[in-house]
């Protein structure tokens, strides 16, 4: 059964007047503050649908099938308890970090702080403008890493726009120090072939790996020519993160991986990876790799080595990230069909595109290999005016359960339950109606992370969610805290 939730927004519980001084908080300008976002930073534009499309929308807000426009909606079992909404970062909102009682929510004008300590009333602690797509967010001890996957006129946070064609541009990596959550402070950059669309934290003692995602070269452009074959691999010092620099390209696909497919023309041709997830403990990663998923050795996290190599050129368009069960025996791919922008959770498009494959991971060692069993895709038909496929997620730490919450852009967010790897099932779940009933408009949720007893969404247009679920199946992951949690660094919650 669903819960409407209550028309008055919420503001982490506060009252108005205390909502307000939100607005207030400080943004921080490493740089001009004339810095701006420039064009090509932008997602996919709103577009007008069809009156048949919107004869639909409309029809099924009124039956009830869909929830209104605007309207929060959710399954008994979850409770939604605050809402900050975007204040002077304007950009679309990104990915999610934790440390301690904080979370890191990137946006393509920067990147928030929140002190999360209460979560059913989170504060808003500072912004820092950085304009640059997407702006990947991780943390490890007092550094923050940021992506820049747009093509830029220098390294700083006062850059603008360039054309990728021109040699001085610049994508990649930067780095601030958080040990002030108050007052982020720019530290260094690193560049790296063709951006920095995603990264990965594999750290260390004394340094921090990344490993970065990035794709779709091309001869004009001079730092980003094909073949770009493999991965960007960054060894930060953290006693000197001004040192961090480029250290090794291992080549992932020396066949060039997926070609593409002459039948299935959305079947994407490999030219690099979307996203990585490590899970240290068991020297193990799994990347989605647009037209190939892949899982790696990490013995050596300098050297990441494919083991093992997966396709489907019937169902999956785009390869888009990965998280692993608990023990580490099965991975959960996302096909993020249409590129995040298009409604393709309908039934037109069915139940099993756009959707997530679930793979178990037989064998010992080299011998290592991923397994089909199922795919899983929410159960609940969007509208033709709502952008709609498998996005970023993580595990619910539950006793002998493999249990993920995962954003759905403007399909919300999931709770699924995958112990039966064959059989997966969706156990809740917390979404809003459509943002408009005549034009497709980009929103929903990116990012839906579970950390320390809640789970955390961060909506593109909407802003941070703090979201509670209450069900037997996932109480026992109530008592367990972590003191970090990037989730592409898979932990061990054993």
């Amino acid at each position: 059964m669903l819960r409407r939730s209550p028309a008055r927004h919420r503001f982490g519980g506060l009252t108005a007047a205390v909502a307000a001084f939100g607005l207030a908080a400080s943004l921080l300008v490493a740089g001009p503050a004339a810095a701006i976002p420039g064009p090509g930073d932008t997602p996919v534009p709103d577009r007008p649908v069809s009156r048949s499309q919107e004869a639909g929308t409309r029809a099924a807000i009124r039956d009830g099938r869909i929830p209104g426009v605007d309207e929060a909606v959710h399954s008994d079992n979850v409770r939604h308890l605050a809402n900050i909404p975007k204040q002077a970062l304007k950009g679309t909102n990104s990915d999610l970090a934790f440390q301690g009682k904080y979370a890191f929510a990137g946006n393509y004008d920067g990147f928030a702080v929140f002190d999360i300590s209460r979560p059913a009333k989170p504060r808003l602690v500072s912004q820092v403008l950085c304009p640059g797509s997407q702006n990947d967010v991780s943390v490890s001890g007092n550094l923050l890493f940021l992506s820049t996957d747009s093509s830029r006129s220098d390294d700083s946070c006062a850059s603008t726009t360039q054309p990728a064609t021109e040699k001085s541009s610049w994508e990649g990596m930067k780095i601030f120090d958080i040990s002030d959550k108050e007052n982020p402070r720019y530290l260094a950059a690193v560049e790296t072939a063709c951006g920095s669309h995603t990264h990965t934290l594999v750290p260390d003692r004394r340094d921090v790996y990344i490993y970065v995602s990035s794709y779709s070269p091309s001869e004009a452009f001079p730092d980003c020519r094909p073949p770009h074959d493999g991965i960007s691999v960054i060894k930060v010092p953290r006693s000197a993160p001004q040192k961090a620099a480029v250290i090794d390209f291992p080549v992932l696909f020396p066949d060039g991986g997926n070609p593409g497919d002459p039948v299935n023309p959305g079947v994407s041709e490999t030219t690099g990876c979307h996203d990585i997830t490590a899970f240290p403990k068991l020297r193990l990663a799994a990347g989605a790799c647009m037209g190939d998923g892949i899982l790696m050795d990490i013995s050596d996290p300098a050297a990441p080595r494919v083991i093992d190599r997966v396709q489907d050129n019937v169902n999956f368009a785009f390869w888009h990230s990965a998280t692993f069960s608990e023990r580490g025996n099965k991975v959960v791919f996302t096909d993020e069909l249409g590129g995040g922008g298009a409604a393709t959770c309908n039934e037109k498009t069915g139940p099993n595109r756009g959707a997530d494959g679930i793979y178990d991971i037989t064998g010992k060692g080299d011998r290592r290999k991923l397994v089909f069993r199922s795919y899983y895709k929410i159960p609940r038909h969007q509208a033709d005016t709502e952008n709609c496929v498998a996005h970023n997620g993580s595990l619910i730490p539950a006793r002998g359960r493999d249990i993920m919450v995962q954003a759905w852009y403007q399909g919300g967010v999931s709770i699924w339950d995958f112990t039966d790897s064959g059989h997966p099932k969706e156990i809740g779940y917390f979404e809003r109606g459509p943002l408009s009933a005549d034009t497709l408009v980009s929103g929903g949720s990116w990012s839906a992370y579970y950390y320390n007893g809640h789970i955390y969404s961060n909506d593109m247009a909407k802003g941070f969610d703090v979201l509670k679920i209450e069900d037997r199946r996932t109480d026992s992951a109530g008592p367990v805290r972590l003191r970090e949690l990037n989730v592409q660094t898979q932990p061990d919650y054993r």
